[in-house]
């Protein structure tokens, strides 16, 4: 499943962010392609915006997709939550493994795709890909901006440190994560809509159930800034000439 509901603002005015050309290419495209570049993966669904569902049917329909995966558009809500759920409304019968990937992770290899579907194959509920922090992380008082007076505090004032965590035991998750369908769906049952989950691991976090690793790609980076399109476009121009893609 493809939650691509958002507008995408930090990449600036204009069509949301999973409609954004790459390439030449929609990310969307890009993003069903890699889904769909995995033998696992039977069906793809879309979410949306609301408001655009037929102009993402058409899109996809332009664009050449593997014939064995079926692909599927559905409306989306307004949060990622709500949408992800009405994906899951949407999944035909028998499905007993959901990835929920997000469509700014255009890049996504294969392999990815596949150590996830296989670490729940194996009986995990819940499997993140990721990668090891590298940069020294800081924590700092969000009560510090929240306490001031309204005004008071300009963007990018100092902000205090109140800890360095160890980076050596922090992760910097990724996207396609993949779950138990009865399990995902117990957690979006569960867990109301705006609690605080940033994610769907979270939600499941929440239930109480286990949620494990797998190691990432540094090519599934999430296309977020106006450079992060230049770093996909030096990736798949590397893709091209090495692999012919």
């Amino acid at each position: 499943m493809i939650p691509a509901a958002g507008r995408g603002v930090r990449l600036g005015p204009g069509a949301p962010k999973a409609l954004r050309a790459l390439n030449g290419t929609p990310m969307l495209v890009h993003a069903v392609r890699a889904m769909a570049a995995s033998r696992a993966v039977s069906v793809v669904v879309v979410v949306a915006p609301p408001d655009g569902a037929a102009e993402v049917k058409t899109l996809l329909t332009d664009h050449a997709l593997p014939e064995r995966t079926d692909v599927l558009v559905v409306p989306g809500g307004a949060t990622r939550q709500e949408s992800v759920r009405l994906g899951l409304d949407a999944l035909p019968p028998g499905i007993d493994i959901v990835l929920v990937h997000d469509a700014a992770r255009p890049l996504v290899p294969v392999d990815t795709v596949d150590g996830v579907i296989e670490a729940v194959r194996d009986g995990a509920p819940a499997v993140v890909p990721a990668l090891p922090v590298t940069d020294t992380v800081k924590e700092v008082a969000p009560a510090a901006a929240e306490s001031a007076p309204a005004g008071s505090a300009a963007p990018g004032a100092p902000e205090p440190v109140v800890a360095t965590p160890d980076r050596s035991r922090l992760r910097a998750v990724q996207t396609p994560q993949g779950f138990d369908h009865a399990t995902l769906l117990r957690a979006h049952e569960a867990v109301v809509v705006g609690d605080g989950a940033t994610d769907d691991a979270g939600l499941v976090e929440r239930l109480g159930e286990p949620v494990v690793l797998v190691p990432g790609h540094e090519e599934a980076f999430k296309v977020t800034r106006p450079l992060d399109l230049v770093l996909a476009e030096a990736v798949l121009a590397r893709r091209r000439a090495n692999d012919g893609f």
